[in-house]
């Protein structure tokens, strides 16, 4: 009776493993045929190219092109300088004059779009693609001296360009470097802005245990930005200042003067006269049909920031992404889907 139990209790601790190797060996099994497979390939499609021997060595390759569509949001806060402006009433026409006095608060920018994002393997390691997006912008800016003034515009915006990714595997991780350039139109701009984009990302993934086509991504990493400095262009009044600057127009005016007539200098005067005189004169008139003209150079507040993300590979044609930008002033939020295939 008492061998029997001993026996019973040694039982019960070598089942588990044996399902425990049983299914470890089963996964093996699965994987080391699906290897198999691949290097029996004979691949005969023109990208990437070398693709024959990557198989040959039992790796695996994405379909080399695909159409990628992304939903990006993005906000980030700005640094202005070198303001300039100019004002077009029906009395006046007033060309962009520089202002080296102006101090600005906290300003922002935000974006929403949606990019189509074809793209194509032309080598194991390197990808190519290009970018096409529409959406909707919204810029805040604030002045503090000599006038406190805030602007929020809003308008659609257009973008394109294109870039490159080179990645490749450093033992259980990969590593992925990624660049872009785009072309970026407001539409109250009268040239587009060259955004510079610049990603490194480090991640791992998780292999399904019996459908080796199946994975998980996850990485985190770092991102920079680079604004085109200089932008260009004109608004109404109306469109530029939200309600709330028109309901303290008497407050706004007062300062002015109060500054205008026991602070500023005479230099400082003979500029104002040209540009924040007649834009303060505008809105004591409540002349909303008034328009500015502005001419600025601007930079991201912090041009790096650290970014985390995950990607779900159903299969070799469906695949789903996710990333954020959570680490530092810039805040960024993506969502997209991969459609993958052969031609």
């Amino acid at each position: 009776m008492t061998r029997l139990y001993l026996l019973l209790i040694v039982s019960l601790f070598l089942i588990p493993h044996a399902q425990a190797q049983y299914a470890t060996t089963k996964v093996k099994e699965i994987h080391e045929a699906y290897t198999d497979s691949l290097k029996a390939v004979k691949y005969d499609n023109i990208f990437p190219a070398f693709g024959q021997k990557i198989y040959q060595k039992g790796f695996d390759l994405p379909y080399p092109t695909g159409v990628m569509v992304n939903y990006v949001h993005i906000k980030q806060g700005l640094i202005i300088d070198n303001m300039q402006l100019g004002i077009l009433t029906d009395a006046l026409d007033i060309p962009l004059t520089g202002i080296d006095f102006i101090e600005f608060g906290n300003n922002y920018s935000a974006a929403s779009t949606v990019i189509v994002r074809p793209d194509l393997w032309v080598l194991p390691f390197l990808n190519v693609y290009g970018l096409f997006g529409r959406g909707t912008s919204t810029t805040e800016i604030n002045l503090k001296f000599p006038i406190e003034l805030k602007s929020v515009v809003e308008q659609n915006l257009s973008s394109n360009g294109f870039g490159a990714t080179a990645g490749g595997g450093i033992g259980p991780v990969w590593l992925a470097l990624d660049w872009n350039i785009t072309w970026n139109k407001p539409e109250l701009l009268d040239k587009a802005v060259k955004v510079e984009t610049f990603g490194a990302r480090l991640g791992h993934n998780f292999v399904h245990s019996t459908k080796p086509y199946r994975n998980l991504g996850i990485w985190a990493g770092a991102m920079s930005v680079k604004l085109g400095a200089n932008t260009v262009g004109e608004i109404q009044l109306s469109d530029a200042l939200p309600d709330e600057t028109w309901a303290r127009a008497d407050e706004i005016v007062a300062n002015y003067d109060d500054w205008y007539n026991n602070t500023a200098t005479i230099p400082q005067k003979k500029i104002a006269d040209k540009t924040l005189g007649p834009l303060v004169e505008a809105i004591d008139d409540a002349d909303g049909s008034a328009v500015i003209r502005y001419g600025l150079d601007k930079k991201a507040k912090e041009r790096w920031n650290g970014i985390i993300g995950a990607q779900y590979q159903l299969n070799k044609n469906w695949i789903f992404r996710t990333e954020a930008g959570i680490i530092g002033d810039r805040k960024s939020i993506l969502f997209s889907v991969n459609w993958r295939f052969l031609l």
